[in-house]
């Protein structure tokens, strides 16, 4: 992976200015290369394999929904969380007071593994 240096001043101390390191992003992959991939790795046709991603997009949110987090194996783990204003009084609580409701993705040790052994390089 590739690495860029950006010059980026420190938020206490605005005149403080520093270089730093950020990953360079090569692009985007798409569902379907995904799947073309994946085409390459098992006996399943990109179709099947196609309408199995498809059906993970569609499965995964419901049991996000339900309060569930979802344990995609050596992937990682999905779970919502969120935060909200505080009261004195438990009755005093209504739903609109929870704010910045998002996904949490949790990686697996094994993916945690995989990325510690990344080779860096500069892109310059």
């Amino acid at each position: 992976m590739k690495y860029k240096m950006i010059q980026r001043a420190n938020p206490q101390d605005r005149t403080q200015i520093k270089w730093y390191a950020a990953p360079v992003n090569e692009g985007r992959v798409t569902q379907r290369e995904i799947a073309a991939d994946i085409v390459e790795l098992s006996s399943l046709s990109r179709g099947d394999i196609s309408n199995v991603i498809e059906s993970l997009i569609t499965v995964v949110p419901r049991y996000l929904m339900l309060g569930r987090s979802v344990n995609l194996g050596d992937l990682g783990t999905l779970r919502i969380s969120f935060g909200s204003e505080g009261v004195d009084d438990k009755e005093q609580f209504v739903p609109s007071m929870i704010k910045g409701v998002k996904v949490v993705f949790t990686p697996s040790v094994q993916l945690k593994d995989a990325i510690e052994k990344i080779r860096l390089e500069s892109a310059d």
